[in-house]
């Protein structure tokens, strides 16, 4: 019958979509293990220079991303930017502030985290040495909001907008300070609540894509068993039809 055909091409596309997600999700577990293995790897290692502005345009995420660096350099006090953040301490804004340096341009600095309502210190005068984890600039603005550079409204580190919004020419990375470093302190260390709070940065990341692939063939093995059972079944009234 004409039903039988079309649920059996139906459980065959479906068979088939739920093959194609699966081998998606053993793409991005390949890309979850190498991110994980290079983030393990850059986080423990000794702080290196911060690139200099002869080697921007070599940075990148399998390169750059999450190397722990280390600059000198001069706060641009009293110009921090805040961005909205979601951590483990709570809802509260990432507190950005320019460091001007010698040999590295003007970076910004994720000095750290400040809760709802908190007006964060100013960053601390005169020469500094600055250590964390490089990121890469997060242009647009965050799920499903929009930076509003005129409104000073910020949902994610968007170097090149914030370096428009302050008048200034930026490093195309930003770096996180890493806990107890000038300008903030330590995650369990008890201080007014203006000061930021440092080494934040989320190093620890949900792998479950083994598990969503397993899920995914599953239901392709499934849908394949169907195909088999309308299939003998259209086999078995064929042929006791007159």
């Amino acid at each position: 019958m004409i039903w039988r055909w079309a649920f059996i091409l139906l459980n065959l596309s479906a068979c088939a979509l739920f093959i194609a997600l699966g081998n998606w999700q053993l793409d991005r577990l390949s890309w979850k293990e190498a991110l994980i293995s290079r983030v393990e790897q850059r986080v423990s290692a000794p702080a290196v220079p911060a690139p200099t502005p002869d080697q921007w345009r070599e940075i990148s995420r399998e390169s750059h991303e999450y190397l722990h660096v280390s600059l000198q350099g001069r706060f641009l006090a009293e110009r921090d930017t805040l961005v909205v953040a979601a951590t483990e301490k709570g809802s509260g804004y990432w507190v950005l502030t320019p460091l001007l340096t010698d040999n590295h341009g003007t970076v910004l600095i994720n000095r750290g985290y400040i809760g709802q309502g908190a007006k964060p210190l100013p960053a601390p005068m005169g020469e500094v040495t600055v250590s964390g984890l490089l990121r890469l600039t997060e242009p647009g603005g965050g799920f499903l909001r929009a930076n509003d550079p005129a409104a000073n409204r910020w949902y994610s580190r968007d170097v090149a907008a914030i370096g428009s919004a302050l008048g200034l020419s930026l490093a195309p990375y930003f770096v996180d300070a890493g806990a107890g470093q000038p300008g903030n302190v330590d995650f369990d260390n008890e201080q007014p609540r203006q000061n930021p709070l440092g080494g934040l940065t989320v190093i620890h990341f949900n792998n479950s894509h083994r598990v969503y692939a397993f899920t995914w063939y599953t239901l392709a093995l499934m849908a394949a068993g169907a195909c088999v059972f309308l299939f003998r079944d259209h086999l078995h009234h064929s042929k006791t039809q007159p």
